[in-house]
């Protein structure tokens, strides 16, 4: 048995293991009616976060004459359980579903849990960022997944709590603040002094992430799968910027009901925002903080943190169906009106050169030009190589030690020792 084949076998075996853990929680679209012309009468789309989909699908039910019902979750990490017992049991999963790209090659190890979609939808090949197209490949050959955006990063700042700190406002001045990370620290300092002791930003694992995707080599795996936490230059680097943050930070947890609140209570005067992000930003901030934020260039000019694919689970009763609504969510046209609505990135070439999208402002972030500041850096995002546990170790390694040594748990070592061990655990497959 050759090594690749071992692997996936074990997999798929630690993919259903999982499915131990609990029961559904949802049917997916067990429907398998259709209507009088032989349409299905409902399809079923799965996605996490904010795709910005909410408007597009209501325009496909009116072209079509099918229903469209849109499943949000809003944490990938809540998601992906769900999506790995709808697989194991073989129902429950949508029709289309969404694949972020830290969950991606994890689902490339049982290919045949997808439909092939070349055969469904017309020759899309040529049409997306080259590298974003063929990461939607199965090892197999199938084409797993159509691409929809890319997580181009930038930051997200209150300019109100800026000046009352006595720093500058302007995007233009505040991306000049940083140059790189160590500027990023000394800005995140004088913010503190002239706060009272406010912190920058919401937390140091932010800080990691943007490190992460800014290197453009092998992080927590090689190019083999092995897992080289312990050893990953990249790795590394992102661990020494963002534990050097501690002192600038409100260690207010990602997605927890505390990082929510901080947006509307001034917790932080910053976060690290992937273009998808800024619907989040803007639904936690509310109403009431619409003009108060702007979006200045991240510290080293670019960088790329999440993107997603959407695919057609074997077990959907409507694949070709289902097929034909995801070539429609990820055309140029919805890109652009997806990225217009929740702030997703395109990776459709034709929806980066289109002058709705470029000329594009964003009203509740004080009018940013956001569709220029996210997709400038579009062409300097290298992609890195992601294992099949990329996700696991990231949330239940590297982001846990970060927290023990934010908060006061541990050293820097003794939590740099806790990742190392825990990424191993989390990474094996």
């Amino acid at each position: 048995m050759s090594v690749t084949t071992r692997r996936n076998r074990m997999a798929v075996a630690a993919l259903a293991a999982i499915t131990a853990l609990g029961g559904l929680t949802a049917c997916g679209n067990d429907e398998s009616s259709t209507t009088a012309d032989g349409k299905p009468a409902k399809l079923v789309v799965d996605t996490f976060g904010e795709m910005g989909y909410d408007e597009l699908v209501k325009q496909y039910e009116k072209e079509s004459g099918i229903k469209i019902e849109l499943r949000k979750t809003a944490q990938l990490g809540d998601y992906r359980p769900k999506l790995v017992r709808y697989l194991a049991t073989g129902k429950g999963a949508g029709d289309v579903v969404a694949l972020e790209e830290g969950i991606l090659n994890e689902f490339k190890a049982n290919p045949r849990n997808w439909v092939d979609l070349q055969p469904l939808v017309a020759d899309h090949s040529t049409e997306y960022l080259p590298w974003k197209w063929e990461l939607g490949k199965a090892p197999d050959g199938r084409l797993m997944g159509l691409p929809t955006d890319v997580g181009s990063l930038a930051v997200c700042y209150r300019k109100d709590l800026f000046q009352a700190a006595g720093l500058p406002t302007e995007r233009d001045q505040v991306t000049a603040l940083w140059p790189d990370w160590n500027g990023f620290l000394a800005a995140g300092k004088k913010y503190k002094a002239g706060s009272g002791g406010k912190a920058l930003i919401d937390s140091i694992t932010a800080v990691s992430n943007g490190v992460l995707f800014q290197q453009g080599t092998d992080l927590f795996y090689d190019k083999d799968n092995n897992v080289i936490a312990d050893k990953s230059p990249a790795v590394r680097a992102a661990w020494d910027t963002a534990t050097s943050m501690s002192e600038i930070s409100a260690k207010a947890q990602t997605w927890s009901p505390e990082w929510s609140a901080g947006f509307k209570q001034g917790s932080f005067a910053a976060t690290f925002c992937p273009s998808w992000m800024l619907g989040i930003v803007a639904d936690n901030s509310g109403p009431a903080n619409k003009g108060k934020w702007d979006v200045a260039g991240v510290p080293g000019g670019a960088g790329n943190w999440g993107g997603s694919w959407l695919s057609v689970p074997e077990q959907s009763a409507h694949q070709k169906e289902a097929a034909k609504l995801a070539e429609f969510l990820t055309s140029s046209k919805s890109q652009v009106e997806a990225f217009k609505l929740k702030g997703p990135l395109p990776t459709n070439l034709e929806a980066l050169k289109n002058q709705d999208f470029l000329s594009y402002t964003n009203e509740y972030f004080s009018g940013a030009p956001t569709a220029k500041i996210f997709g400038e850096s579009v062409a300097n995002i290298k992609p890195v190589h992601l294992g099949p546990k990329h996700q696991a170790v990231k949330e239940n390694a590297l982001e846990p030690a970060l927290r023990s040594f934010e908060n006061g748990q541990a050293n820097k070592e003794k939590a740099w020792e806790q990742f190392t061990k825990d990424a191993t655990t989390q990474g094996a497959f």
